[in-house]
Formats: structure tokens, C-alpha cells, sequence
């Protein structure tokens, strides 16, 4: 189940909810009784293995594109 942070905006009290998706999102500061709003951070990813390159997925396509644009740079000149 996904880990929520929360952050009251009236006192500021910040904390993190362990929710299901189908719950509902947490309104009410435990503290204070104030609105609560998800906080929202960024995200560890790491991306291992072939094909996150985008030479990596298309060989062919992309050698006639380099290919083609090098002709084209050598005509111009």
C-alpha cells in the first residue's frame, strides 16, 4: 500500500499515512482539526538495462536518420 504525506495548513503539523488506493485522502489535522493537502515529492527512479536509449530501440531507423542528416550537412556545404 502507498505511503501519503500530508501537511496541515494551519499549524503545519507534516506527516506520512499508509493508505489503499480506494481510501479515501485525509482531510482533517490530528493536531489542530485544520484542512489537510497531500504533499507531493519527487520520486527515486532508476532506469537499468537496454533499450531506454533512443538508439538502443530503433538500430535501423536510426542509422538512416544520422545518415541523412549528414548527407544533408555535406550538400549544404
Amino acid at each position: 500500500m502507498p505511503t501519503y504525506a500530508y501537511a496541515c495548513t494551519s499549524c503545519g503539523h507534516a506527516f506520512d499515512a499508509v493508505q489503499s488506493f480506494s481510501d479515501a485522502a485525509l482531510t482533517e489535522c490530528p493536531e489542530c482539526g485544520g484542512a489537510l493537502r497531500k504533499r507531493y515529492g519527487t520520486v527515486g527512479v532508476t532506469f537499468n538495462g537496454s533499450g531506454f536509449y533512443r538508439t538502443d530501440s530503433r538500430a535501423s531507423a536510426g542509422a538512416g536518420a544520422s545518415s541523412t542528416a549528414s548527407s544533408s550537412s555535406s550538400a549544404s556545404s
